[in-house]
């Protein structure tokens, strides 16, 4: 068997955590304010930046954070999670921008060409696994308190408790992706395989399947070609992805 090689290692994890936890997204018709998540980690990133401590744990201590206060705001003010996050979004891209040099935001924003430490591979790759047992798991809850809160309820699913633990497994997995992609791209990668497997698939699972392999996939072009174009892989990962979006829209659509 074909050993996978270490420097792809972290990111095929990261795709496949993005594709099963993208594909709920999309069931849950939460794209655009999920994707705004993923810049609430600037400020964190920022004030790591300037303590001089790992730049992708402060994005994730800023992720956790920033998921924490959109779910509290929505549970006490019933405030829809879409205008929540747009608001905490907001303030984080602008206290990230004020903390953050030139040349420190735009890796920030659209990743740094670093190999990670062993330390850090190993606990992405925990981190990972977490994710996708999470999205395995816990899917079907997750489906039932999208179609009515009500009966979710009445089968004895707390939905407070699954929409936050929802929202920390896609905060997770924008963390896993920070180095290589970035706050601004992140997101996309999450979406737009599961937007494509959405449109390709007949069922839930063939859209997991088609949404973890189209995130995979272009995070292997990505990684391979870049240096090969001698472009940036984040960008180059986000624009393969969105090439097979656009490919997929010739296929005539299952009725």
């Amino acid at each position: 068997m074909a050993r996978v090689p270490d420097d792809l290692l972290l990111p095929l994890a990261m795709a496949a955590a993005a594709g099963l936890i993208g594909s709920i997204t999309v069931m849950r018709r939460m794209t655009l304010a999920s994707d705004a998540i993923s810049h609430v980690a600037l400020p964190g990133i920022g004030i790591a930046i300037l303590v001089h401590a790992n730049p992708t744990l402060g994005g994730l201590a800023a992720l956790f954070l920033g998921t924490l206060l959109v779910w509290t705001i929505e549970y006490k003010t019933r405030i829809p999670t879409e205008a929540v996050i747009g608001v905490v979004f907001s303030a984080a891209l602008a206290v990230g921008g004020m903390l953050m040099p030139g040349q420190d935001l735009i890796e920030a924003l659209f990743g740094a060409p670093r190999s990670p430490a062993s330390a850090e591979t190993l606990l992405g790759l925990v981190a990972a696994i977490a994710v996708i047992v999470f999205a395995l798991l816990a899917e079907s809850r997750l489906v039932i308190t999208l179609v009515s809160p009500d009966l979710a309820r009445t089968a004895g699913i707390d939905v407070a408790r699954i929409n936050l633990l929802f929202l920390l497994a896609f905060a997770l997995t924008v963390a896993l992706g920070l180095q290589f992609l970035g706050v601004l791209l992140m997101g996309s990668l999450i979406i737009i395989p599961a937007a494509t497997a959405k449109y390709l698939a007949r069922s839930l699972r063939q859209m997991r399947i088609i949404s973890v392999a189209i995130a995979m996939l272009a995070t292997v072009a990505g990684t391979l070609l870049a240096p090969l174009l001698r472009l940036e892989r984040g960008p180059l990962t986000i624009v393969v992805a969105a090439t097979l979006f656009f490919a997929s829209l010739m296929k005539p659509r299952h009725e």
